[in-house]
């Protein structure tokens, strides 16, 4: 459960840091939102690393895939962009790799 959480966590601040910096950057929105989204980033960096899993880039890897289910949400909660039949089973086929990647070995 606390993994979970972590990776949650994670996600909102690397999500939302990146979301902000596009806005910034992309769409012509306040410095504030990039000075914002900076701090974000960085707290993404330091949340990343409280998971218990023993190897970086086995637990990165499962941020990725955390984090691309994350983003479907975001594009259709935030930018109310409607995620296909593709884009959902993509995000599956991820979720099912995240859980292949940390299952408990021997």
């Amino acid at each position: 459960m606390q993994a979970t959480l972590i990776f949650l966590l994670a996600g909102l601040a690397e999500i939302g840091g990146g979301y902000l910096m596009w806005q910034w950057l992309r769409e012509g929105a306040s410095g504030w939102l990039g000075l914002l989204g900076s701090i974000a980033l960085v707290l993404y960096g330091i949340i990343a690393t409280w998971q218990a899993f023993p190897s970086f880039g086995r637990v990165y890897a499962a941020y990725g895939g955390v984090f691309i289910v994350m983003s479907l949400f975001w594009g259709w909660l935030i930018d109310k962009k409607t995620p296909d039949t593709y884009d959902w089973l993509g995000g599956v086929i991820c979720i099912v790799g995240v859980c292949v990647m940390l299952w408990p070995r021997n």
